[in-house]
């Protein structure tokens, strides 16, 4: 499941993700969601996904 909210972000840092989103064929909320998903990769603190949820 999917959660909606709302994020204030500089307009410099939204460049640079709309950009780099584009580069790799996605769309800037698609790009923040994989930044995001690898941060807390890389932190250990991605949660586990129950067994019966599927991507």
């Amino acid at each position: 499941m999917k959660k909606n909210f709302a994020l204030r972000i500089d307009s410099e840092v939204y460049d640079a993700i709309e950009k780099w989103a584009a580069d790799e064929f996605r769309s800037a909320n698609g790009q923040i969601e994989w930044i995001i998903a690898e941060a807390l990769k890389k932190a250990k603190r991605m949660p586990k996904k129950k067994q019966d949820e599927k991507d």
